[in-house]
């Protein structure tokens, strides 16, 4: 007996059955391109009309503007913040964007800001912030998007040095902030014998740091008790090769045209947060003070911390780590929160003891 032939109208139903099977096949491998290709700006850099300037006089321009919690140290924080804006088609964000806002009060200001607030008054500035999408890819625009909120941050640091022009300063960055920070040291505060005697340290959190960028009147923190260096390193987990591979890949760097470069296998900072030196030992997990999930909590409240979590060492360029094991430290949220800067800091209470302890050092030697 012979199988019944299709009919034209089955054909054209199994036929369009499977296209839409490719279709969506395609779309779940190729999802992460796709939603990367819809936030391209699809405007050259050279001709995109950036948004207005802040005024660095006026207090919406500001995050935080020195405020302080009870009991709070001598020291001036700057702190400068990571990638908060992820809106399609814009290299740069402007200023008070809402959900930008809220992002980083609620997210990364708790996490990231929180372990300096008992050294004194933080301030940390606004700016027109290179759009997530810029951190996705290596085209010459984004980077050039890169490069021009290196601008504001300068003059942010104009206001805020001159309102502070005595005592002991901390500056703190993290991700597209330390990036931005690692060239302000290097050509603003490297470059004034004032500036760096004021130094306690810089803080380059999960950030690309070029080695041989770093002077020599701010070097890599080789010990705890050192003050007036440099504390940096871009993590990544212990078995995630995956992702170390391609950290390294898109890395880049300043050179000495203010430009972003590829890295090409050079040296990179990393200096363990755990122990506050270079040194490439493995440290167990039992050294490590916490890390805490912050998020939403209000500003001088203290977040539980969670010590004894990870191990960790500098390896290859990169601070690996364990993986910690429980739910209050995942990346929740959608597509674009997971690739900002972590909703919890992994490492708070140990940037908190590293910043009380290079201020301590700081004050001991009567300043620099």
């Amino acid at each position: 007996m012979k199988a019944p032939r299709l009919t034209l109208r089955q054909w054209v139903g199994w036929f369009g059955f499977f296209l839409v099977f490719l279709v969506a096949a395609a779309t779940f491998v190729w999802r992460s391109d796709i939603r990367i290709w819809a936030m391209d700006p699809q405007t050259p850099f050279q001709t995109y009309d950036p948004p207005a300037p802040p005024d660095y006089a006026r207090p919406d321009a500001w995050a935080m503007w020195d405020v302080r919690t009870r009991d709070a140290g001598p020291a001036s924080v700057f702190f400068v913040h990571s990638t908060t804006f992820d809106r399609p088609r814009a290299w740069n964000a402007p200023i008070g964007d809402p959900k930008a806002d809220a992002y980083l009060r609620r997210v990364v200001l708790p996490n990231y800001a929180g372990p300096f607030a008992s050294l004194g008054s933080v301030s940390a500035p606004k700016y027109r912030q290179a759009s997530l999408y810029t951190r996705l890819t290596l085209r010459r625009d984004a980077r050039d998007a890169r490069v021009f909120a290196y601008g504001d941050v300068s003059a942010a640091f104009d206001r805020w040095i001159a309102v502070h022009p005595t005592g002991p300063i901390v500056l703190a960055g993290v991700e597209q902030g330390a990036e931005l920070l690692d060239r302000l040291v290097r050509e603003r505060v490297a470059a004034d014998p004032g500036l760096r005697s004021r130094i306690v340290a810089v803080y380059l959190l999960d950030a690309m740091v070029l080695v041989q960028n770093l002077s020599p009147g701010i070097p890599a923190c080789a010990a705890r008790s050192q003050s007036g260096c440099v504390v940096g390193w871009s993590q990544v987990g212990e078995a995630d090769d995956g992702a170390a591979m391609r950290r390294m890949r898109r890395a880049l760097v300043w050179n000495d045209r203010g430009r972003l470069e590829d890295l090409e296998g050079r040296a990179v900072l990393c200096v363990n947060p755990v122990t506050g030196s270079t040194d490439g030992g493995e440290v167990e997990a039992r050294r490590h003070l916490g890390g805490a999930n912050a998020t939403g909590l209000e500003w001088g409240v203290r977040p539980a911390v969670l010590d004894r979590l990870v191990s960790t060492q500098c390896r290859g360029g990169l601070l690996r780590h364990s993986d910690p094991q429980t739910e209050s430290f995942s990346n929740g949220g959608d597509w674009a929160d997971r690739r900002k800067a972590r909703p919890y800091n992994l490492f708070f209470a140990d940037i908190e003891a590293d910043a009380k302890a290079r201020l301590a050092s700081w004050t001991l030697a009567g300043g620099r």
